[in-house]
């Protein structure tokens, strides 16, 4: 029997690593997973547990793939031994925080390059035969930041939303072809995130007024809270991975936890936004609250934000 066969971007540590691992050593075999780094000299983490977890031989490759290069993304389709992806996890991507007047045009643009056109970039390389072929299926990691705004999350959040819609218009179009689109949004989950953000996180905060660097400080304070109490394991988040990639009918989107789904609701159910502001600014500045909106939806949704809240993957 055909082994499924995974790619993933992104496996130098966290998710990418832990669903590489995941897949390579279920139990029924199933998988030939190919596990993408931009630096192959970070693989060596991803070997080690793989020996720990008994990967069976053959189960596990690893390629070197820059989302960031047309080029690399072209030599890394090339390098499968089966001249076929089943299964497509679009993983790989980075994180800023700060004030907005704080970060330079290069942070911007290298979020913007790795999460956004990096993804295109993957999409546009392996799309084309799963179509040629009517048979695929895509994964892409999402974020509670691209359904919501988080604060000192802006240019990050702009590229997840970027992404919800890049793939809900993929998943209208490619059913007649076979190729289904799953989105999985994740949470706070215990992984390097935080440690390899892009901006000002402990940086330098001259481009910013004194109350924005204030505020600054207390949502660091308030994102350290929710990655200690809140946080997922990496582990938990890959079962959803693998409960969309086994889905006889996938969904659009699945959630890897349902903590921010409340705020997500809130969103919908007053769409002139009054509510979600309100209710995000004071879960994450409880005692500096937001003016309360004298226009909202009567009869709305209570301006409660749940634990996960402002905390993005």
């Amino acid at each position: 029997m055909d082994r499924t066969v995974v790619l993933i971007t992104g496996c130098s540590s966290g998710i990418g690593l832990h669903l590489a691992l995941r897949l390579a050593s279920d139990p029924s075999r199933s998988f030939k997973v190919y596990a993408t780094l931009r630096d192959l000299r970070a693989q060596d983490p991803l070997w080690e547990a793989a020996r720990s977890r008994g990967c069976p031989p053959g189960s596990l490759e690893t390629l070197q793939l820059d989302v960031r290069d047309a080029d690399s993304v072209a030599a890394a389709r090339a390098r499968v031994t089966e001249g076929r992806v089943d299964v497509l996890v679009c993983n790989a991507g980075r994180g800023l925080l700060g004030p907005l007047e704080a970060h330079t045009a290069g942070a911007v643009g290298s979020v913007l390059d790795v999460n956004v056109a990096g993804t295109v970039r993957t999409l546009q390389a392996f799309l084309p035969d799963m179509k040629r072929r009517r048979s695929g299926r895509v994964l892409v990691t999402g974020s509670m930041g691209g359904l919501m705004g988080l604060p000192f999350n802006a240019v990050y959040c702009a590229s997840k939303f970027a992404i919800e819609g890049l793939c809900e218009s993929l998943a209208v179009l490619l059913p007649p072809f076979g190729v289904h689109v799953s989105l999985i949004e994740c949470g706070p989950v215990r992984t390097a995130f935080l440690e390899k953000l892009e901006g000002v996180a402990g940086g330098v905060l001259d481009g910013a007024d004194a109350e924005t660097r204030h505020l600054f400080s207390r949502y660091q304070r308030h994102l350290e809270r929710i990655f200690r109490e809140a946080a997922q394991d990496p582990e938990e988040v890959t079962e959803v991975f693998l409960a969309a990639l086994r889905a006889p009918r996938p969904a659009l989107r699945y959630f890897s936890t349902e903590s921010f789904l409340p705020l997500a609701h809130l969103r919908l159910a007053d769409p002139s936004g009054c509510s979600y502001v309100a209710a995000m600014h004071r879960a994450v500045f409880a005692d500096e609250p937001a003016e309360e909106p004298t226009d909202a939806a009567p009869g709305g949704p209570e301006l409660r934000a749940p634990p996960a809240a402002a905390a993005p993957q």
